[in-house]
């Protein structure tokens, strides 16, 4: 009986920490949106070693005028979000020179206001590597199954104290 009890503690135990690692993996994620932050991936080193590859990194919404020379910005091009520092605001154009800080010259290309999606509040490294797993199909079955798993340890936890109690129950009762 005691060895069920410590099984059921075990399992309890081990279900809880699987649930509280799934929720703390969303956290990085879906705090920050909630206080109006997007988040994303960072999957090239052009901003390396200030913002390191797998990189998650927050970006708040922006006028362009405001944006300053030297911050860093996420802004749309060719259909892809780029992390880039401003080096020129070309208020009378509209348009931002930009350039990673790994990269030799200035991107070729001007940003025009209407690309941008923000200025970068914030970044985590290694964490942008959780929004390519949640974001793929085979990254989303993975997650909940390990929650599945999480929430089975504790539906076996309880059932192994129903039994236990179940046997202790029986066994007081034959001996009246």
């Amino acid at each position: 009986m005691r060895g069920r009890k410590i099984a059921a503690a075990l399992c309890n135990i081990l279900g809880i920490l699987i649930l509280l690692s799934v929720i703390a993996t969303f956290i990085p994620v879906t705090i920050p949106r909630l206080m109006g932050y997007q988040a994303y991936n960072i999957i090239s080193g052009s901003m390396e070693p200030e913002i390191p590859v797998g990189s998650l990194v927050y970006v708040e919404p922006a006028q362009p005028a405001e944006v300053r020379e030297g911050e860093i910005i996420v802004f749309y091009s060719g259909g892809s979000a780029v992390t880039h520092r401003v080096v020129q605001n070309r208020l009378v154009e509209g348009e931002f020179v930009t350039k990673g800080d790994a990269n030799q010259q200035e991107d070729l290309n001007t940003i025009s206001y209407a690309s941008l999606v923000g200025r970068v509040k914030y970044h985590i490294p290694f964490i942008g590597q959780l929004l390519v797993i949640y974001t793929s199909g085979v990254g989303k079955i993975y997650v909940v199954c390990y929650a599945a798993c999480g929430v089975m340890f504790n539906m076996l936890a309880a059932r192994l104290r129903d039994r236990a109690r179940e046997k202790q129950n029986g066994t007081e009762g034959k001996a009246e």
